[in-house]
């Protein structure tokens, strides 16, 4: 037997619906929203309490400005936030720039340099190098400012 995707059926509403990342976890928080999405040690969310944090973090990004246009760089290990990161930052309309947490503190500038990132979102463990590769810059972000909170609070 031949899988569906196999048979070069042209696509239709019968059989393909167009989904961004942002319409997947609404549509998920939607359809299944007591069921689990995220089981990291303790922490257990359902995909209406992550749809409802991805939002929480969208409205927070745009209360603060950021939107179409501006670019978010991400450096957290992973963990529940980086979930809501990878959803909330498009929600708001912006772009997400993951950094990798290996990187030292001049790659990592490298990168907020060339993607011209207007704000950093990391956890306290690499507060360290991301000060150095913020320090590195010749454009900093246009919304400085350095909150002492762990990612999952």
């Amino acid at each position: 037997m031949t899988s569906i995707y196999d048979q070069d059926l042209e696509p239709s509403s019968a059989n393909y619906a167009v989904q961004s990342p942002v319409d997947f976890i609404e549509r998920t928080a939607s359809v299944y929203p007591d069921h689990p999405s995220i089981i990291h040690g303790a922490v257990q969310y359902t995909w209406a309490e992550t749809g409802r944090r991805c939002r929480r973090l969208a409205s927070a990004l745009n209360g603060r400005g950021i939107g179409r246009g501006d670019t978010v760089a991400v450096m957290l290990p992973n963990i529940p936030a980086m979930v809501e990161c990878h959803f909330g930052i498009p929600m708001a309309g912006a772009v997400l720039n993951a950094l990798n947490v290996r990187l030292d503190a001049p790659a990592i500038a490298y990168m907020l340099e060339h993607s011209e990132v207007s704000v950093v979102i990391a956890d306290r463990e690499y507060s360290d190098v991301i000060r150095d590769a913020v320090e590195r810059l010749e454009r900093k972000p246009e919304r400085p400012g350095i909150r002492r909170r762990r990612a999952g609070e």
